[in-house]
């Protein structure tokens, strides 16, 4: 029975929205992708759930694809003018990843060996780019058992990283309805105001298709993916590039997956796909390898989040503010931008309030994101692989 695609869909979504609604009654205490990976492992560990539920119910399939029209659509979010003014995120990761890699460099070393501490310090400041990479460099010189522990840790970065940045985004939050209620906070740039301003009298029929809207985001994933592999740089890089300057040049519509009411099932498939990187992980591997695990991820986290207090200090960042943005090393998108929403949501006392939030929250957390997952872990890890 599980066998039917739908039947294994609906099984897995399950588990989404179980995690939606804990997240809900627990005021964003308990994010719903933690929810949602730690079930997903318990049940498939316990073989309730079959080894290949995920292929099974192809969604994950479906979610791969829409992750370039939903960074391109993350590009959408965000006006030049606010990115612009976003280089402080971009100096807050960056410190966060090299004062991580100096803590794990030092100390892991000393405990067990070096080639199993650079096994975690690409994956622990960024994700499934950096794993591929340190993977692949550890199978060419013959330590493929050392492979587990880059997986690993990409696998369980995110339970540490999350909840972390959830308590520090929670604090900030309060903090501005303090100065809401101080009449001291200024606000960023609201998109939706943006995006009003551009509004030229009474769009057509066809400007108004959502179905046309939906295919000019793909095309224009297309178009990024296509030069991710013509070039050396990521397609999520020209994706989240075209989408800026789609959205400057008034190709693309502020928060365009949502004009064309295609966002909701974009960030299910997506999670599915989250999800999946959890699949391969067992129980023994977990076992074996516990100790080096524990340690980088330890390690990794605390030096993430010194890296980002001291550099939130430097640019006179409020701490609370700078540091999940350093932190989005663990677990990028789309965690940063569920965060955002999360937090938003919780604290906030009226509708106003929430969209301030969440354009305060939005934009460093989802440069910090892109600056570490997508830029500086793969660097990191190119260049640590070639010095075993």
């Amino acid at each position: 029975m599980i066998s039917n695609p739908l039947i294994a869909t609906v099984l897995v979504f399950a588990l989404i929205a179980l995690g939606e609604w804990i997240s809900i009654i627990s005021r964003a205490r308990v994010p719903m992708l933690l929810t949602a990976m730690i079930g997903f492992l318990v049940l498939s560990w316990t073989g309730i759930f079959p080894e290949d539920i995920l292929e099974k119910s192809t969604f994950a399939a479906l979610g791969s694809i829409l992750i370039g029209p939903a960074i391109l659509h993350m590009g959408t979010m965000i006006p030049l003018s606010i990115l612009k003014s976003q280089y402080k995120a971009v100096l807050i990761a960056l410190g966060g990843v090299v004062s991580s890699g100096v803590l794990v460099l030092t100390i892991v070393p000393l405990v067990f060996d070096y080639p199993t501490a650079v096994a975690g310090v690409g994956p622990i400041s960024g994700g499934v780019i950096a794993l591929i990479v340190t993977s692949e460099g550890l199978k060419e010189i013959g330590l493929a058992a050392t492979v587990v522990i880059p997986a690993l840790i990409v696998a369980f970065q995110g339970v540490m990283g999350m909840p972390l940045a959830l308590n520090f985004m929670r604090r900030y939050a309060r903090k501005m309805i303090q100065q809401i209620d101080d009449e001291s906070f200024i606000p960023v740039g609201d998109v939706d105001e943006i995006a009003a301003t551009t509004e030229r009298g009474k769009k057509s029929a066809i400007q108004s298709s959502a179905t046309l809207k939906l295919f000019f985001v793909f095309v224009g994933a297309a178009v990024g993916v296509a030069l991710g592999e013509l070039t050396p740089i990521h397609y999520s890089l020209w994706c989240l590039g075209i989408g800026i300057t789609g959205l400057k040049l008034g190709l693309f519509e502020a928060k365009a997956l949502e004009r064309s009411n295609s966002f909701t099932i974009t960030m299910i498939g997506i999670i599915f796909v989250v999800i999946g990187t959890m699949a391969d992980v067992t129980p023994q591997q977990v076992l074996a390898n516990l100790p080096a695990i524990i340690l980088v991820l330890i390690l990794g986290t605390a030096g993430i989040t010194i890296g980002g207090y001291l550099v939130s200090k430097l640019v006179k960042w409020h701490p609370y503010k700078g540091m999940p943005v350093a932190l989005t090393a663990l677990f990028g998108f789309p965690g940063d931008y569920i965060l955002c929403d999360e937090v938003s949501r919780s604290v906030a006392r009226n509708e106003q309030e929430e969209k301030t939030i969440f354009n305060e929250l939005l934009a460093p957390m989802l440069i910090g994101g892109f600056t570490t997952v997508t830029i500086a872990s793969v660097v990191v890890a190119g260049i640590l692989i070639n010095t075993l």
